[in-house]
C-alpha cells in the first residue's frame, strides 16, 4: 500500500486534501516524495501520521501542541506525553470552568429578562451596555 496519490490518502483517513497540504506546509507532515508526472506519492507512514493528528485535534490538541506530540511520539518518551497529556487536560479543566461561569451568568439574565416591554428593563442589555462588562 505505498505510493499512494493524495486523493487515496485523504479517502483512507477520512480528510480533505486540503487539510493534508496544509499539514505539509505548517510542517505536521513530511514533505511526500513526488512521481515523475509531479504527483506526490504517500506511504502508509503518513496515513499513520495523519490519523494521529486527527485523533489529537479530536482531544483537543492544537496544532504546535500536536507537533510536540509527534516529535515525543517519534522518540517514545512517554513520560513526556503523559506530561503534555496532563497540561491539555488541566487546560480543558479550566476552559470548561470558564464556559460554566459564562452559561450561568447567561443563564440567569436570560432566566430574569421580561422579554417583552422596554429596553431598560432587560437585564440583558443592562449588563452588555454596563461599563464594567458581567465581571464587575
Amino acid at each position: 500500500m505505498d505510493a499512494l496519490k493524495i486523493g487515496e490518502v485523504a479517502r483512507s483517513t477520512g480528510l480533505p486534501i486540503d487539510t493534508i497540504r496544509y499539514y505539509e506546509r505548517v510542517g505536521l507532515l513530511p514533505e511526500p516524495a513526488r512521481r515523475p508526472s509531479g504527483y506526490r506519492s504517500y506511504g502508509t507512514g503518513a496515513i499513520r501520521r495523519l490519523r494521529f493528528i486527527h485523533s489529537a485535534k479530536a482531544l483537543g490538541f492544537t496544532l504546535p501542541e500536536i507537533k510536540e506530540l509527534l516529535a515525543l511520539d517519534a522518540g517514545r518518551n512517554v513520560p513526556a506525553v503523559q506530561a503534555a497529556a496532563r497540561r491539555k487536560l488541566a487546560d480543558l479543566d479550566r476552559r470548561l470552568a470558564e464556559l460554566t461561569r459564562i452559561r450561568l451568568a447567561l443563564a440567569s439574565l436570560v432566566e430574569h429578562c421580561p422579554g417583552t416591554g422596554a429596553a431598560d428593563s432587560c437585564p440583558i442589555l443592562a449588563a452588555l451596555n454596563d461599563e464594567g462588562g458581567l465581571d464587575s
